[in-house]
Formats: structure tokens, C-alpha cells, sequence
């Protein structure tokens, strides 16, 4: 690129070296990713929530337990994680109930198969976030890396060029910063992304522990 050339982005890009080509295309790669994930995961944090909001709602709102858990059966795949937590309970304590058991050894069977339910959902919760942290850690070196690679391209330059002014050198340092920009464009919203969804999960996971812990006492209180 000449000192009088085009230096908007698309032009920089277009005429930056094989390797920054080869890092924005990473970056770009990312960022599509990061996006992806992003919605994915608003929508399935949101339907959690209001999943739970409804099913807490009918939980303690003097419903049955039997007929909550005919409900949950019948909704088997429509059902939201803490409806699941509380059908995997229900239905090892009507197993359980029948053969002899005390309470303890009753409750601490019903209290592992709400544990093993809980974990699953977990997972799927906390499915993509490592892949966000990822590109929020790495992005912005990737970026780097670019522009290290371009600026020294640029200084390179120079040395066959008997006329050398800043002029001469500012586009292909241009090009270079164009790099680091990416990566940050594809890096922050990764890392609030990723911020954000991991409190959004946590708070469920609390109120996931907290229905467990009480669902816990009322079979107990039941059994008295």
C-alpha cells in the first residue's frame, strides 16, 4: 500500500501480509463462535429460569406431591431442571417407600438420586462457558500476535527503501493494529458473556440446593 492509498478497515485487511490474514481469519472464527454460544446460551439460561419460577410457583403453592409428580412425568422432556431434581426424588422415594427402609437409608437414596439429576442439569448449564472464558483469555494474544507480526513487517520494510518517513510505514502499522482490534472485539463480549451466565447459573444452582435441602424435610416431616 502506498502512502496516498485507501486506509479504511476493508482496504487494511485486504492488503495486510499471509499472517495477519491467517490471525483476523482466527479471530473472525472466534467471534462467530463467541456470538453462537452467546444466544445459545440466553436462551437456555431463560427458559430455565422461567421453568423454575413455574414449577416453584405450583410447588408451593399447596399442590399434591403425587399430583405434581404425575405432572412431571407426563412433561417429561418440556420439564425444567428443578422439576426434574424434584420427579428423580419423588420417584426413588415411591420405589424406596414400599420395601422396609428406615428414613435414613430412605432419604439419603431419595437425596442421591436428586444429586446425580442435579449434576446432569448442571452441566448442561454450564455447558459453552469454559469455550467464552477461552476465547475471552485468548483472543486479545491472538489479536497481539498479529500485530507483533505486522509491525515487524512494516519496520522490515523499510530497510529496503533508501526515502523512509512515517508516512511510508503507517499504513503497514495500520494494518497491523487492525489485529489487536479484533481481538478485542471478539474478546469482551466472550468475557461479559461469560460473566454474566456464570452468575445467572449460579443463582439457579443455589435455588436448586435450597428445593432440594426443603423438599428433603418435607419427605421427612412425611415420614414421621
Amino acid at each position: 500500500m502506498t502512502p496516498s492509498g485507501d486506509m479504511s478497515i476493508v482496504s487494511l485487511v485486504l492488503h495486510a501480509s499471509l499472517v495477519v490474514k491467517v490471525v483476523l481469519s482466527i479471530l473472525i472464527a472466534l467471534s462467530v463462535i463467541s456470538w453462537t454460544l452467546i444466544f445459545q446460551k440466553w436462551f437456555q439460561v431463560r427458559r430455565a429460569e422461567r421453568a423454575t419460577e413455574d414449577f416453584e410457583k405450583r410447588f408451593w403453592g399447596g399442590a399434591e406431591l403425587g399430583s405434581l409428580f404425575e405432572g412431571a412425568q407426563m412433561r417429561r422432556e418440556k420439564s425444567g431442571p428443578e422439576e426434574k431434581i424434584f420427579a428423580a426424588g419423588m420417584s426413588e422415594y415411591t420405589k424406596l417407600q414400599g420395601k422396609g427402609f428406615d428414613s435414613a437409608h430412605l432419604l439419603d437414596g431419595v437425596k442421591r438420586a436428586m444429586r446425580a439429576v442435579y449434576q446432569r442439569e448442571m452441566d448442561s448449564l454450564e455447558a459453552g462457558l469454559s469455550v467464552l472464558a477461552s476465547i475471552g483469555s485468548v483472543s486479545p494474544y491472538i489479536g497481539l500476535f498479529g500485530t507483533v507480526w505486522g509491525v515487524m513487517n512494516a519496520f522490515t520494510g523499510l530497510s529496503t527503501l533508501t526515502n523512509a518517513s512515517l508516512a511510508v510505514v503507517a499504513p503497514g502499522i495500520a494494518e497491523a493494529l487492525v489485529a489487536t482490534a479484533i481481538g478485542l472485539f471478539a474478546a469482551i463480549p466472550a468475557v461479559a458473556a461469560y460473566n454474566f451466565y456464570a452468575t445467572a447459573t449460579g443463582r439457579l444452582f443455589n435455588r436448586f440446593d435450597a428445593f432440594t435441602e426443603e423438599f428433603l424435610n418435607i419427605l421427612e416431616r412425611q415420614r414421621r
